[in-house]
């Protein structure tokens, strides 16, 4: 079997008049707002088609905060119907960067931003549809260059585990295709950190990955990049945040892979054998009317805000009790999972999760797999639901509540942290039964 690629690319940037509201941090009111039409850098769109002979496999990466889980079903059932391929051979993700554009539900922009009109967020999402689909049909119909595949790790420090736990995501994940001269034709690359390194900005921006794409298209000419994001949950980068970070690290991660793909990785061939599945990961809900009474009180109490929290938690408590009052209560989130598998020395598989996968989980499937060198994982893929946690983020653990794992102590059953930013109702199941378990399981089976 014989690989070739083609690639394109599109700006999604907005303009003032398109979509002025922007995506990543929660605001007190009215969201945050960019000040110029003009971005720091534009957001992209990237699209690689990995042809195994005449077979056609996807990924395509966002500069993006997170495809809502409509959109994403509404651009792949769209995407489908333009070749002959599986559900399980088309792979997005966002990258996730927190100074894009706000979209219908990732985050909820009123519950996150305070946004009741969401005129230009509405008709902004839905040109960007047409343009994802658009650019999978140019991809499709672009030129094919023939081109071997090569693998290699490398490293970066710049991220750290925010809330201290033992988890510091160091590894460069490397794939590139090299033309038949050795000449690299296109490189997919991976880092698990969080792309706040700008931090809270007023100009559109794809933060590190964005720059650290630009450094190596201008490094090696006729070489086009794509970043995939980490198991980042829980990895924030290091430094002062500003453009001066953003430059430095995205520079520093280009460099890191330029210098890496300077001579050929361990070889990686056919066949592609890819999977998907859309998984259930269980709510702590309790459905006895005497339980949802009391959480009901619970969002009551939050609307006085008691605790002091952000305004977000009293949006979030108003939407909750309406939600209890319709009995619209789901007791599990919906995430895709995805796996590749290429053949090589060891075997190369790429695990992908919906949502923000905490990086617990990227060392616990490296553990099971040959390390960064047979296993490249990563989150925010097809849609973002919400974080995804492992037990070590629910109660009883973290005593005094956590952001990741969507609870306060105050009310340990109910929603918080980025739960109401999400806008769920409770946060996940612990233990034996619970997400982790639920992840670790489903992951298992189609990694095989």
């Amino acid at each position: 079997m014989a690989f070739s690629v083609s690639t394109a690319k599109v700006d999604i940037t907005p303009t003032l008049s398109t979509n002025p509201f922007m995506a990543g941090y929660g605001t007190v009111d009215g969201g945050r707002i960019a000040t110029s039409s003009t971005p720091y850098q534009p957001l992209y769109a990237r699209a690689i088609v990995l042809w195994e002979d005449t077979f056609p496999h996807l990924i395509l990466s966002a500069d993006l905060l997170a495809f809502p889980r409509a959109m994403h079903q509404r651009i792949r059932a769209r995407i489908l119907a333009l070749a002959s391929w599986q559900s399980s051979e088309i792979l997005l993700q966002a990258t996730h960067t927190h100074n894009g554009p706000a979209l219908i539900d990732s985050l909820q922009p009123y519950i996150s931003y305070g946004l009741s009109d969401l005129t230009l967020i509405r008709s902004y999402g839905s040109a960007l549809e047409d343009k994802i689909v658009a650019l999978v049909g140019t991809v499709l119909a672009a030129p094919r260059t023939a081109v071997t595949l090569d693998y290699k790790v490398a490293s970066q420090n710049y991220a750290a585990n925010r809330v201290g736990l033992p988890y510091t995501e160091t590894a460069v994940p490397i794939l590139v295709a090299r033309r038949s001269n050795g000449v690299p034709r296109a490189v997919i690359f991976s880092y698990a950190c969080h792309p706040v390194s700008a931090g809270w900005r007023t100009l559109f921006d794809g933060d590190f990955p964005a720059a650290a794409c630009n450094y190596l298209e201008n490094q090696t000419a006729g070489c086009f990049a794509l970043f995939l994001q980490g198991a980042s949950g829980d990895q924030d980068p290091l430094g002062a945040r500003g453009w001066a970070l953003r430059d430095q690290h995205g520079n520093s991660l280009g460099t890191a892979v330029s210098s890496a793909m300077s001579s050929p990785g361990r070889t990686i061939t056919g066949p592609l054998l890819t999977y998907y599945q859309e998984v259930r990961l269980p709510l702590d809900i309790t459905l006895t009317p005497a339980n949802l009474v009391g959480v009901r009180a619970a969002f009551v109490a939050r609307l006085g805000n008691p605790e002091g929290q952000p305004l977000w938690y009293q949006r979030h408590a108003q939407g909750m009790i309406a939600r209890i009052d319709s009995n619209n209560l789901p007791t599990f989130v919906p995430s895709p999972f995805q796996v590749w598998k290429l053949s090589g020395s060891p075997q190369l598989k790429i695990a992908m999760v919906g949502g923000e996968l905490v990086s617990g989980y990227a060392a616990y499937f490296r553990a099971g797999h040959g390390g960064a060198n047979g296993i490249v994982v990563g989150g925010y893929a097809n849609e973002s639901c919400c974080y995804i946690p492992s037990n070590e983020f629910l109660p009883p653990y973290m005593p005094y509540g956590s952001y990741e794992g969507g609870w306060d102590p105050d009310h340990p059953g109910v929603g918080g942290g980025s739960m109401t930013v999400y806008g769920h109702l409770a946060h996940f199941r612990g233990g034996s039964n619970g997400v982790e378990a639920t992840v670790v399981n489903a992951m298992n089976a189609l990694l095989g």
